[in-house]
């Protein structure tokens, strides 16, 4: 009975929230049933035959879920997630919410929730035994949240060693610290990861988080990598290295970008462990339209604006070579220290800003902290940028220096490009 009261007025306040134009209604609903009810999300589950889907990582995880939920979908299985990115537990709360009918039924074949970094040992709490977990890498990101990669690891580590064969793991083969989620675990464990050709650097990124053994904690050795500490690593020491058995390549990639690679190599396998063919699977990749911000193309007084979310030195260092590799002359940074943002900015020194210096034409920057990353940019040795607290003047500014045939890229923090999509579109997100 009092799930049924929740689901109901939970509805109701997404009803009220969409139609004020208030959002979307991702997170509100979830957070009162939430404190009205801590067990809502176990309750149900548990009240449905739902398969569950859970997608954790630093980087990917939306684009990954979507890019999950289109192949399923487009296969004939009926699917939801927790959409716009709230992916905390009053998110997928939320998204129970929303999908359930009134007496809390849930007509579907798969929920994918994709979940935050810290989150994760919380959910696996109520969803004891999901059917499949994706991990997908693990970078320094929101240190003031989460504190080093080695804090989350452990706390992955602790969270997924009570999973039984219930549940199949998806791992990145290429992140050392989640492969090594595979040696510890009960579960099944299946491997994704690159193939080096094409991909491979010689040397290690500046911005490398996790380069030391996770079983004996002695220096890596790489054979390749594809960015930052990912690649074919193993240890001299104690002979740990990457899992021989990984799916590394598919026929067809519906994003720019080494990382959406990643992105799709986990959902692809996740997919081929469900028995889909690969000709399936292709047809429904070519039918997808990436999420909000995630190399999402709007057209802004008739000119185009492409956003790439960027929140941390391995995605921002990403996002920058992939519009390179474009051409691209316009670029719009804007950087905020919310909490969705994470407070601590010290991050974008991390970032190899000093290989861009002469590549762009035109460089706006805006947001919170709009200075911060003016003088990074400035010790970088960039000389053609401008700054401009207000946003709406900053993306007018920079798309009026875009030409009718170029793009302005976006690269803002989370927060940030829930504003900047603000003022393209008009509507908020969440």
């Amino acid at each position: 009975m009092l799930n049924f009261f929740l689901i109901n007025s939970g509805k109701f306040i997404s009803f009220v929230s969409r139609f004020l134009n208030l959002g979307s209604g991702s997170t509100w609903p979830g957070e009162i049933a939430l404190s009205i009810n801590p067990n809502f999300i176990k309750k149900s589950i548990e009240k449905n035959n739902l398969k569950i889907i859970l997608i954790a990582g630093t980087n990917g995880k939306t684009t990954t879920a979507l890019l999950l939920q289109s192949i399923l979908s487009n296969n004939g299985y009926n699917v939801f997630q927790n959409t716009a990115g709230a992916n905390l537990l009053n998110g997928i709360a939320s998204s129970l919410i929303s999908n359930s009918d009134l007496s809390g039924k849930i007509n579907k074949d798969f929920a994918i929730f994709e979940i935050d970094e810290n989150t994760l040992p919380l959910i696996l709490k109520e969803i004891s035994n999901p059917n499949f977990i994706i991990i997908l890498n693990l970078f320094r990101d929101q240190l003031d949240r989460y504190g080093e990669v080695n804090t989350i690891a452990k706390k992955w580590k602790d969270a997924l060693k009570h999973l039984d064969e219930k549940t199949t793991l998806i791992l990145n083969a290429d992140d050392p610290q989640v492969a090594f989620l595979g040696n510890i675990l009960k579960a099944k464990v299946l491997y994704f990861g690159l193939n080096p050709t094409g991909n491979r650097n010689d040397k290690i990124q500046h911005a490398s988080d996790s380069t030391y053994c996770p079983k004996c904690q002695t220096k890596l050795n790489y054979n390749s990598t594809y960015f930052s500490h990912l690649g074919d690593w193993n240890c001299a020491k104690c002979g740990y290295s990457h899992p021989k058995i990984t799916f590394t390549s598919f026929s067809f990639y519906p994003l720019l970008g080494v990382y959406n690679r990643y992105n799709t190599n986990a959902a692809v396998l996740l997919a081929k462990d469900l028995r889909l063919n690969d000709e399936k699977i292709s047809s429904a990749l070519k039918n997808f339209k990436p999420a909000f911000g995630r190399q999402e193309i709007l057209i802004f007084n008739s000119k185009q604006v492409q956003i790439f979310l960027s929140k941390n030195p391995t995605g921002l260092n990403e996002s920058l070579k992939t519009i390179v590799n474009l051409k691209a002359e316009n670029l719009l940074l804007v950087l905020n220290d919310r909490i969705p943002d994470g407070r601590d900015v010290s991050w974008i020194w991390d970032v190899d800003f000093e290989n861009f210096a002469t590549v762009f034409k035109n460089i706006m920057i805006s947001g919170d902290r709009v200075f911060d990353m003016g003088l990074r940019l400035k010790y970088a040795g960039f000389k053609n940028f401008q700054t401009e607290e207000n946003l709406t003047k900053a993306v007018n500014v920079a798309l009026g220096k875009t030409a009718k045939d170029e793009v302005l890229y976006i690269f803002p923090t989370y927060s940030a490009m829930l504003e900047v999509r603000k003022i393209l579109t008009g509507k908020k997100i969440l």
